[in-house]
């Protein structure tokens, strides 16, 4: 009889104490981007994911896959609307979700760090921009950088835009890019940034364009002859969450993620500058580097913008309103 009093009360006991369940467990958030481990998306995701996961520790863990892991470009951004990731870092692609980000490919539009920091800031700009995701299935947290993009290929220096004539040029997805270089007469064809190195290894492409932290960490040096320093275009990435799973969050969780993510455009900016800085030298050489002519290219744009406002609505008002903000 003492031994069931005993057995009775242990059972009893062990019913008082809190067993783990589902609702305790960390949340758990896929990151994913294209970018290799020392790219600046890496950098910026790896410590977004460290500041979160200290600041929500327990209740929340963001974990980074890098490498086009979850997929491509493209396969994330249909992914991201119904969670299948709950995070994703896109750039150019973002103007397949919504056009209006394609103003962020017109040429020279962005003039320096300090312009983009403006325009991110600007509640106009981000109305326009921002507004009218959630209702496709995708929500913006922060604006950070891919970077001012360069030209490189192994066929000749390009200095003006005719010396891209006939040029195979890999491009990201999106279709303004194509326009742009297709009016400049190279040959631009988007393909997944993870087959970019072997397509340019075995000369099915002649070159790439991308800001200097994708090339130095994809070791697109090692493949290419020549580096244009165009500085083209200025691409920001965007941190980007699925609004169906954004919808389930706690409010606090929502806050730290949103705040978190916010914060961290000032830092992706200063990576961006601090490895533009520290990379040219490990770049050219072995690559062989050339100015451009960037009044050539800038006329050379003149009809990509006109097309752009013809027939992106509301294009000209945001271009002319990004343009105000220099």
């Amino acid at each position: 009889m003492k031994r069931f009093r005993i057995i009775a009360i242990t059972v009893f006991m062990i019913g008082l104490w809190p067993l783990p369940s589902w609702s305790q467990q960390p949340i758990s958030i896929r990151l994913g981007h294209v970018g290799f481990p020392g790219s600046l998306f890496a950098i910026v995701s790896d410590e977004y994911a460290k500041r979160v996961n200290t600041g929500l520790k327990g209740k929340v863990e963001v974990k980074v896959f890098h490498s086009s892991q979850l997929g491509s470009d493209e396969q994330m951004m249909r992914g991201i609307k119904v969670g299948a990731p709950e995070m994703f870092l896109p750039s150019t692609i973002m103007s397949t979700a919504e056009q209006r980000f394609g103003v962020f490919e017109m040429p020279y539009i962005i003039v320096n760090r300090g312009h983009m920091k403006k325009v991110a800031e600007s509640k106009q700009a981000r109305n326009v921009l921002f507004d009218g995701l959630p209702a496709k299935g995708v929500r913006v947290l922060g604006v950070w950088e891919n970077g001012f993009r360069h030209i490189t290929n192994n066929v000749r220096p390009i200095m003006k835009p005719e010396d891209l004539k006939g040029i195979k040029l890999r491009v990201p997805g999106g279709v303004w890019r194509v326009k742009m270089f297709k009016a400049y007469g190279a040959n631009p064809s988007p393909m997944p940034f993870a087959e970019v190195y072997s397509a340019l290894q075995s000369g099915v492409m002649d070159g790439q364009e991308n800001p200097f932290p994708q090339i130095a960490s994809a070791k697109f040096h090692e493949v290419q002859k020549f580096l244009s320093l165009s500085g083209h275009v200025y691409t920001p990435a965007y941190l980007v969450v699925s609004e169906e799973f954004w919808k389930k969050l706690p409010k606090d969780i929502q806050s730290t993620l949103f705040k978190t993510a916010w914060e961290m455009g000032d830092f992706a900016r200063s990576e961006g500058e601090r490895l533009d800085k520290e990379l040219m030298g490990k770049l050219a050489p072995p690559m062989k580097a050339n100015e451009v002519d960037k009044e050539s290219f800038i006329k050379a744009s003149s009809a990509i913008y006109e097309e752009f406002g013809r027939d992106v609505s509301g294009g000209a008002e945001l271009v002319k309103l990004i343009q105000s903000l220099r």
